[in-house]
């Protein structure tokens, strides 16, 4: 189901400010910056220094991930291509020295499903250069790649260097970037998404964990990815669904392991304990039924093309108050879709949604007396409306 968001979400945004008359204020962490949003509504449930570019360590990974799935999905590699290793992608390579790795060996073939558990569990920055290099022809184009699709899905504050996350000055991202990128995994490449709440992976003989830890302590979470540099210190992206709702939350510069282990779950249980996301339309949902002049019809169906979700204090919904303004005289031809009006949420006295209202079907013009006479009617009803 394809789904339309608030058009103006400014005053959902202004919960956070307003905790103190709705929700209580959001947890105060300790990591540079961190971000909660639902992944349906876009709402942003908590937010510190989202926007201030820092060094993601290897949750670039998630972009060289997403560029793979993608090629994936269009059917320019599959899973069982096999790329051979070159010395770039050794394991051995000084680089990647004290770094994770898959532990893929030169001249020898490995398969694109393997390498994609290799980055996504394993976090191996070989398994990224093997990927670059066989998707690209080079890490150099491979970045570029990268950053074309940062582009695409609105990553404005995103630049990327290389394919692993090893630090380079040039090579940052946001927290409101990394929490695009995430929802755009889940969505876009639900069975490549899959693979991030996998616990485990062995290749050669060698098995490795999944670092997010999460994924064993609270079922409801199923993704996404860790990082950790001196510089970037410990990252982690994760996502939950609880009753319907899902969470994106992140978190990066905390202190250690368990620090972005316990900021995440804090973040996710204040989101899922004071928010709940629901439908607020439907989709073709009528919401009037309008005069329409020089038409073949004398009333139009106006509502909402797709369905509207929105994210709200939990057990507010049923104090939504809905006003709708339509257009005066609206006369035909009307194709569906068209805008006819405008639909206004507002809770508390606050807009939290302000949206088209469409026609739900189209009117093509009437004849020539039927017109003639609406337009006599339009003239009749204009004496007597008082402007």
């Amino acid at each position: 189901m394809i789904r339309i968001f608030p058009v103006l979400l400014l005053a959902l945004f202004t919960f956070t400010a307003k905790a103190a008359t709705i929700v209580p204020s959001p947890p105060q962490l300790g990591a540079k910056a961190y971000l909660l949003v639902d992944a349906a509504s876009g709402a942003v449930l908590a937010e510190h220094n989202a926007d201030m570019p820092l060094p993601p360590a290897s949750l670039t990974k998630m972009m060289t991930s997403y560029v793979l799935a993608t090629e994936i999905h269009e059917g320019r590699v599959s899973n069982s291509d096999m790329v051979t290793v070159s010395e770039n992608a050794w394991s051995q390579n000084p680089i990647f020295a004290g770094s994770s790795l898959m532990w893929i060996e030169p001249g020898k073939n490995v398969s694109i499903e393997d390498l994609q558990r290799g980055i996504i569990i394993s976090s191996g920055n070989d398994a990224t250069v093997a990927v670059a290099e066989h998707l690209a022809g080079s890490e150099a184009v491979f970045a570029e790649m990268m950053n074309s699709h940062a582009e695409k899905l609105g990553m404005v504050d995103t630049y990327y260097v290389n394919s692993h996350g090893l630090p380079h000055p040039d090579h940052v991202t946001t927290a409101r970037d990394l929490a695009t990128l995430a929802k755009a995994m889940i969505n876009d490449h639900p069975e490549q998404y899959a693979i991030y709440k996998e616990r485990e992976f062995t290749y050669n003989g060698i098995t490795q964990y999944n670092r997010n830890s999460l994924l064993a302590e609270d079922p409801t979470v199923d993704g996404l990815k860790t990082g950790h540099t001196q510089a970037a210190g410990y990252c982690l992206v994760a996502s939950a669904e609880r009753r319907g709702m899902r969470l994106i939350s992140v978190v990066m510069g905390t202190s250690s392991t368990s620090a972005r282990k316990n900021d995440t779950r804090s973040l996710l249980n204040y989101g899922f304990r004071f928010f709940e996301t629901s439908i607020v339309f439907d989709a073709g949902q009528e919401l009037d039924k309008p005069r329409i002049w020089k038409g073949q019809v004398d009333y139009v169906p106006v509502g909402i093309l797709e369905e509207t979700v929105l994210t709200l204090p939990r057990g507010k919904k049923k104090h939504l108050a809905t006003s709708v303004e339509l257009q005066q005289n609206i006369e035909a031809p009307v194709a569906v879709g068209q805008a006819l009006g405008t639909v206004v949420m507002s809770l508390d006295g606050e807009t939290v949604y302000r949206g088209p209202v469409v026609a739900l079907a189209a009117v093509e013009p009437g004849g020539f007396f039927a017109r003639l006479w609406d337009i006599l009617l339009m003239w009749i009803s204009s004496l007597f409306t008082v402007s």
